[in-house]
């Protein structure tokens, strides 16, 4: 199944997981998803993540959070730019998510990183996705 989005179907499969209130979420591994994934997790939206052998390719398990009463710690996940449109910012323009509530993830010369790093690191890029 050839795949023209990626990292799309993983924010999808993290919001449809998410709805029901499921644990684990498994997607195909790259290099960019456990960028992502390791982003997620230190910015606190996610419990933890890991690489599981599996056939025909690994699998990247990312665990999922939840507060004590089942509240749900991504409120939304959003892809910015696509495949048909990309977005690029500036560093100066960089989006701020519910007014610096969330986190907007750029892909930037120095690896992805999240608004708030690349702007105090004064870089642009392309924005990735949107998490509140």
């Amino acid at each position: 199944m050839s795949q023209t989005d990626p990292i799309a179907d993983m924010l999808t499969s993290i919001r449809n997981a998410n709805l029901v209130y499921k644990t684990e979420v498994a997607t195909p591994v790259s290099k960019i998803k456990l960028a992502l994934a390791a982003l997620l997790y230190k910015e606190g939206y996610i419990e933890g993540y890991e690489i599981r052998e599996a056939s025909p390719v690994p699998l990247l398990v990312i665990r999922l959070k939840y507060g004590d009463n089942k509240e749900r710690v991504i409120h939304g996940i959003r892809r910015v730019s696509k495949p048909g449109r990309r977005v690029y910012a500036k560093a100066s323009k960089l989006p701020r998510v519910l007014g610096g509530m969330g986190v907007a993830v750029i892909s930037t010369p120095k690896g992805l990183m999240s608004d708030r790093k690349a702007r105090s690191q004064r870089l642009g890029g392309e924005v990735v996705c949107e998490v509140w």
